[in-house]
């Protein structure tokens, strides 16, 4: 079984690769793309490096690359631009264009996914329930974190980074996006739970 986890990241890599060029030829703001994909282009090196080592489940690397797309989508027209968004801000008569919200939504859905898994084979903690509470409790200062870099972001850029923040003029967009993010967060503890225990179960 450890043998499928690290082909699936070897495929998953080369298709963001691919995916990684076209958003960054065709974007319109190649600045505000290479902040957006910055994580991608940190995590899936390091997830070639470690996937013989220390591969991760099979669900943790497909979240991750669905993660990696909305990070590229987001920066390839930035988020308040992108297409899809102003399809759902029409369908439900929304006052903006809600996909980065979708981005923080899987921000809390990814790192707590992986804070469990890795909490849960290193051992070092038991208990399902504090699990969850630490997965969660991890997700969120990953979110806390994001927001700091788009605050350390809007006083280094000023008006550079609008496209970057993506507050659309809304002045609770910070709080907003660190609940979609615990949203997220509490969908990994709640809803993937046990059939990530089951992939984890191979891997020990």
């Amino acid at each position: 079984m450890t043998q499928t986890a690290p082909s699936l990241a070897l495929k998953v890599a080369a298709l963001l690769l691919l995916i990684l060029i076209y958003t960054g030829i065709f974007t319109g703001d190649r600045v505000t793309w290479m902040m957006e994909v910055t994580p991608v282009v940190i995590i899936a090196p390091l997830l070639l490096i470690t996937q013989k080592r220390y591969p991760l489940t099979p669900l943790l690397y497909i979240l991750i690359f669905f993660h990696a797309i909305v990070l590229m989508v987001g920066g390839m027209y930035t988020y308040a631009k992108v297409p899809i968004g102003f399809d759902v801000q029409e369908m439900f008569n929304l006052s903006r264009n809600p996909y980065d919200k979708l981005g923080h939504f899987f921000q809390g859905l990814v790192p707590a996914l992986a804070a469990r898994e890795i909490l849960v084979r290193g051992g070092y903690v038991n208990g399902r329930k504090m699990t969850g509470f630490l997965a969660c409790c991890v997700a969120l200062a990953i979110s806390a974190t994001y927001e700091l870099i788009e605050w350390w972001a809007a006083l280094a850029m000023g008006q550079g980074a609008d496209d970057f923040l993506g507050t659309q003029s809304d002045q609770w967009d910070t709080q907003s996006d660190m609940f979609c993010a615990l949203l997220g967060a509490i969908t990994t503890v709640s809803l993937l739970g046990r059939y990530h225990q089951r992939q984890l179960i191979r891997l020990l």
